[in-house]
């Protein structure tokens, strides 16, 4: 009895309800600009899809490289004040371009080049902030809290990610660019003010923080993954596992919206800009992360979680595999514009809950298998694991989608993601977890 009435008091956590706000004002400020951003490059380039891929190749690259010095200073110092330094760092910076960007820079070859500077220096703080906020739930909550605050997390993204997208839509077509770039800027410094006050028992490292140190705490780290192999195995399929989905949601969607919905008669074409459907799959894919989040927030966790990893990976890749026949079916004028979207919604919604029963599992088993002082490097290879391929993939999804068009990519996306999941249910040591 004890055990549930702390598992259902998780919000009675003043430390758990500060980073639930920051990460709530700060992710919405994260979904206003990601969406903003894409069109906004595609619209400066005249939709040429390369130029966007290598947009977010660079942001993910420079990620990608921070991320594991990230690690190491999440473990050394207070991981609230590394949040909320971040986030103020990160809204001033966004504040600082949009003023450049209305006074100074005026030709659209200067706003690129300054949003590809503003990609560089978000994601060197986002590859710092990130460790430490993925390592703060097991300093603030008890363990047999973990999954239920997970689900409330993802409740919280789904629910902001509804909100964020529907709202970026209506202000990308109603406010000025940089109007809505000031209102991004606000969000992180605001989340920030709520972060001041994390408070937990933090042990200050007695090791001074050196470059020999930061490569040395690594390489324990590297070390420490490698002995568990169920997690390093995992590691490394997740890293095929974003390779190949990722093109699908930052290359083709905006890249189909800005040429294929635009250029066609589509539904609710008379009271809505085509952007606008981008909001409307990703608020699909939400509501089925909200529906099966509030259900597994009820669930114990269970002790072994591969057996369900391997069958919604199965259905996953399913799922892919119709996405990608009826985008040909539409491209071959088999099926009109609107029975596309139509299906793309129910498609997301059913993304939606598949990644549901993925990332709560997989981060809940996580956090109880690592020892609290080496969870922000793990988490930085985790990081790294998730997104380490991911900016190749970003460059080679544009690249793939100038040269032989948004069918390509989701064929060889479909292949490629259903080779990892055969590596995923085959695997010996996935089959531990």
């Amino acid at each position: 009895m004890e055990k549930e009435a702390k598992v259902k008091n998780v919000f009675t956590n003043k430390n758990f309800v500060l980073a639930f706000l920051g990460a709530l004002v700060s992710n919405m400020g994260g979904i206003l600009y990601s969406f903003a951003v894409s069109f906004y490059i595609l619209s400066l380039t005249g939709n040429d899809a390369f130029i966007q891929g290598l947009y977010l190749a660079t942001g993910g690259l420079t990620y990608t490289i921070v991320v594991l010095f990230g690690g190491v200073i999440s473990d050394r110092f207070h991981k609230g004040k590394i949040m909320y330094i971040c986030d103020y760092a990160r809204g001033a910076s966004i504040i600082i371009l949009t003023v450049l960007l209305m006074t100074v820079i005026t030709g659209n070859t200067g706003k690129i080049v300054a949003l590809f500077i503003l990609a560089v220096i978000g994601n060197f703080i986002g590859g710092i902030f990130s460790p430490a906020s993925g390592s703060l739930l097991p300093h603030i909550v008890p363990e047999e809290s973990f999954q239920q605050a997970q689900s409330y997390y993802a409740t919280m993204n789904s629910f902001q990610s509804i909100l964020g997208i529907v709202l970026a839509g209506i202000l990308y077509s109603a406010v000025p660019i940089n109007v809505l770039f000031l209102i991004v800027g606000g969000c992180y410094l605001l989340s920030g003010v709520s972060e001041m006050f994390i408070k937990y028992d933090h042990v200050k490292s007695e090791e001074k923080l050196t470059v020999k140190a930061a490569f040395n705490d690594i390489g324990t780290a590297f070390k420490y993954v490698t002995g568990f192999k169920p997690i390093l195995y995992l590691i490394i399929a997740i890293l095929f596992v974003n390779f190949f989905f990722s093109p699908v949601g930052s290359n083709f969607l905006p890249y189909f919206i800005s040429t294929d919905v635009a250029s066609n008669d589509y539904i609710f074409k008379d009271i809505m800009e085509p952007e606008m459907w981008n909001s409307i799959l990703s608020v699909a894919v939400s509501i089925g992360s909200i529906i099966f989040a509030v259900v597994m927030s009820n669930l114990k966790p269970k002790e072994h979680i591969s057996k369900g990893l391997g069958i919604s990976f199965i259905i996953l890749s399913f799922v892919f595999a119709a996405l990608t026949i009826l985008y040909v079916l539409f491209v071959k004028n088999i099926i009109d514009i609107n029975s596309f979207l139509i299906s793309t919604v129910v498609i997301c919604f059913t993304l939606g809950v598949l990644l549901v029963t993925i990332n709560i599992p997989s981060s809940t088993k996580l956090m109880s298998m690592v020892d609290k002082d080496k969870l922000g490097k793990v988490m930085s290879l985790t990081d790294i694991g998730s997104q380490g391929l991911i900016p190749l993939s970003n460059f080679l999804g544009g690249l793939v989608i100038s040269l032989l068009g948004g069918s390509a990519l989701l064929i060889a996306c479909t292949v490629g993601f259903a080779l990892t999941t055969a590596f995923i249910v085959f695997n010996k040591y996935i089959k531990q977890l």
